[in-house]
């Protein structure tokens, strides 16, 4: 009987185990989990790029390459305008609105604060790299509380004191043409000129001094490889990037509406700037220039027709898009078809979607959304957080993972991860999406805040003492939230299509498995990388358009250049 027993619970053990084939011989083949932790809209230079040892800013930003910024003439600014209000220097006086939110707003909010129109007439800020932490430090109370989020369509932060501390600055506009525009054929030279935020996009952070940093430089701490040329895989925003991410590939929407497409203008940047692309010519005729694309390509933000979505009585909500069809696949669809366990975790998640009993849930039982930090005109049970990006969630855009099916039980909450992790339950592939107010991007949240959640992630993971011996860490953003970058990115064929790769942003492994404790590489790839290396390391059919870019499994050589560790 005791025999019995214990040969179920073996049984039972091992089926908990997730299926993972084995590589004899390859770099991935001792990897049975892979991590992805998908942060938010940075460039490499404007985080990494005083990391030591990698192709960053280091040691001179002001003489780093591609760093001069020209107008919308072409002609090199004297030095940058500046529209964040905590970088304002001469001129024009504005009104900064109040955060919105049910969480009580101190008074005075409703500030008038100093912009410049240009800076050359005073000499500040040279058309050069500039460190934001010199004039927003981390702990500047420039963010709007918890509870609360910036006004819709505001380009700046709050003046430092009217707001709580994280060092918060103006968002940048981050869109398909206009990255595109910014990139201008590899010049990198118009970033300012095509960002609503202007000189900001030419800000850089101190390296050493972010918690990230910190945290792989002490003692004890686990083995990491940069991957210093790693692209986000199209131009543009949030959304475009996560459904390349799971899926490789730009949703088509035939029959959208006509005012959703983009009108450009003859410089390129839009004049109507929709979620499409560009019309396509109903005569048959070619795209019209300087377009790289046109048709019924989704390129920006749209919401999804599943909830959670915006909703319905907030200005911003804008398009929903129809569900996209099972014959689109995504590495979800492709995973489960093998038989290999996976969970996309979400910050936010079950409040967001209504799951009363998940253990995310904070909202109670009683019919009302009651967390204090719910979104104002929430309709219980969708309790969405004042910062849970609905874009985010690229799995629910899609048909096969819809409200009641069985690949919507592959959507979880954050919570979740850490439940499965102090269970030794990780699944063979995770995705991690943190709520807004932790995923780094600029305007809404902190950096500082950000990357202590991101280290917390990092540190759970390694306390899993069943599944960190054999786990990877995959840590990337989703795109460079229109801030400079000195690296082009790379174009041929094989590398580059019509929809990008855009511009670089910061990536690492994070692994026992690593032959080094601090290493470099840089193998030029991009967000399909993440895709490659699935399918390769799992045996699925792939899924990754661009046959020349390779999977990350050269990050695991043992010959990369050492990075130093103290």
């Amino acid at each position: 009987m005791a025999r019995a027993v214990l040969l179920s619970l073996a049984l039972a053990a091992c089926a908990a185990r997730p299926r993972v084939p084995t590589l004899a011989g390859d770099p991935l083949g001792r990897v049975e989990h892979l991590v992805v932790i998908y942060e938010e809209n940075r460039s490499f230079d404007n985080l990494w790029g005083l990391w030591p040892g990698v192709d960053g800013l280091a040691p001179d930003p002001a003489a780093a390459p591609n760093r001069v910024q020209v107008d919308r003439r072409g002609r090199p600014y004297r030095c940058l305008p500046q529209h964040d209000v905590n970088l304002a220097t001469v001129a024009d006086t504005i009104v900064v609105r109040p955060c919105r939110g049910r969480a009580a707003l101190a008074p005075g909010w409703r500030v008038r604060g100093r912009l410049p129109a240009d800076c050359a007439s005073r000499g500040h800020f040279p058309n050069r790299p500039f460190p934001i932490d010199a004039y927003v430090p981390a702990a500047a109370a420039t963010c709007c509380p918890p509870g609360t989020s910036p006004p819709p369509g505001a380009s700046t932060a709050l003046p430092a004191g009217f707001g709580v501390p994280g060092g918060c600055t103006a968002d940048l506009v981050h869109r398909f043409y206009e990255e595109q525009y910014q990139i201008d054929h590899g010049r990198m030279d118009r970033f300012t000129a095509g960002s609503d935020a202007a000189g900001l996009t030419q800000g850089y952070y101190d390296t050493t001094a972010l918690p990230l940093y910190r945290y792989l430089h002490r003692s004890g701490a686990p083995p990491y490889v940069i991957a210093d040329h790693f692209f986000h895989a199209a131009f543009g925003g949030s959304l475009l990037n996560h459904l390349w991410l799971v899926s490789g590939a730009t949703p088509q929407w035939p029959g959208a509406p006509a005012a959703a497409h983009t009108i450009l203008g003859p410089d390129g940047r839009p004049r109507r700037d929709g979620a499409l692309t560009v019309a396509a010519d109903p005569a048959g005729g070619p795209c019209p220039p300087p377009a790289a694309v046109c048709g019924d390509y989704v390129v920006n933000t749209v919401q999804p027709t599943y909830p959670p979505f915006l909703p319905p009585g907030e200005a911003r909500r804008g398009l929903q898009l129809p569900p996209l069809p099972a014959e689109e696949p995504t590495i979800g669809d492709r995973l489960t078809a093998a038989h290999v366990s996976w969970r996309w975790y979400a910050g936010g998640w079950d409040n967001a979607a209504g799951n009363t009993t998940g253990r995310g849930w904070t909202n109670g039982h009683d019919g009302r959304c009651a967390d204090p930090g719910a979104r104002p005109g929430s309709q219980f049970p969708h309790c969405p957080d004042t910062l849970f990006q609905f874009h985010h969630q690229p799995f629910n855009y899609f048909a096969s993972f819809a409200p009641g099916t069985e690949g919507r039980t592959h959507l979880a909450d954050e919570q979740d991860l850490f439940t499965d992790l102090r269970r030794g339950r990780l699944p063979a592939v995770a995705f991690v999406k943190p709520l807004g107010a932790e995923n780094e991007h600029p305007g809404y949240a902190g950096l500082a805040s950000g990357e202590r959640h991101l280290v917390a992630l990092i540190e759970a993971i390694r306390a899993d003492a069943r599944d960190w011996p054999t786990t990877a860490i995959i840590v990337t953003y989703d795109e460079n939230g229109g801030q400079w970058d000195h690296v082009p990115p790379p174009s041929g064929p094989g590398v580059s299509d019509a929809w990008g790769p855009g511009t670089r942003v910061p990536a690492m492994i994070v692994s026992p498995l690593l032959t080094q404790r601090a290493a470099v590489d840089h193998t030029a790839y991009d967000t399909t990388s993440i895709l490659k290396t699935i399918t390769r390391r799992f045996g699925l059919l792939p899924l990754a358009p661009r046959p020349a870019v390779p999977d990350l499994g050269h990050a695991f050589a043992a010959d990369l250049p050492p990075l130093p560790t103290e």
